[in-house]
């Protein structure tokens, strides 16, 4: 589990295709003490450490998450946020993720706002009535608020430091972002679906 809020800006060093996608990541972080096997969100995708150093750490990805999330355009010196799984005891400073994405969101729009960047995304059909004004959303593994939905659209306002801090900074117009729905927005949508069963 994660909280989405990112703890580093990572670089994809190397790609290797063997069976599955091996992709080598730099980050600033002491990855020699990440353990092997260790869970670690990268652009909101959950991925399983299989082998580091002291700079850079491991991960294998499936043609299925190849498939279904940005990853299969993956580019080496690509940049990707960074999270290291939720502990217990940590603060819970966003909203709880689980890093398994659901769909693909595409900016429409970009628009500076003060010091803040509103930003427009048309969700997937599927996904969009998970999505409500104020309700939680996870793009790229950032932890964000809805602002206004106006059906499969939706705006979220991106304030200068998760701008500055994150891969946000260069959001562009057409742009795909993995995007993970708010957990109890699930649930609730399930008990109200059953409900009418």
């Amino acid at each position: 589990m994660f909280t989405g809020i990112i703890t580093a800006i990572g670089r994809v060093e190397a790609i290797t295709d063997k069976g599955d996608r091996l992709l080598r990541i730099s980050c600033d972080w002491d990855c020699a003490a990440i353990d092997i096997g260790a869970s670690i969100a990268c652009s909101g995708i959950c991925l399983t450490v299989i082998d580091r150093q002291d700079h850079w750490f491991e991960v294998a990805a499936s043609a299925e998450t190849m498939a279904v999330t940005t990853l299969g355009d993956w580019q080496q010196g690509d940049t990707l946020n960074l999270e290291r799984a939720l502990r217990l005891g940590d603060e819970l400073g966003g909203h709880i993720v689980s890093g398994h994405v659901d769909g693909l969101a595409v900016i429409t729009s970009v628009t500076p706002d003060g010091d803040s960047h509103v930003v427009w995304l048309e969700a997937p059909q599927s996904l969009a009535k998970f999505v409500a004004p104020k309700g939680s959303v996870a793009l790229d593994g950032v932890s964000l608020t809805v602002n206004a939905v106006k059906g499969n659209a939706f705006s979220l306002n991106i304030i200068q430091h998760s701008w500055d801090v994150t891969g946000w900074g260069q959001a562009v117009v057409g742009q795909k972002m993995n995007m993970e729905i708010d957990m109890l927005a699930r649930y609730v949508a399930r008990l109200a679906a059953f409900d009418k069963d």
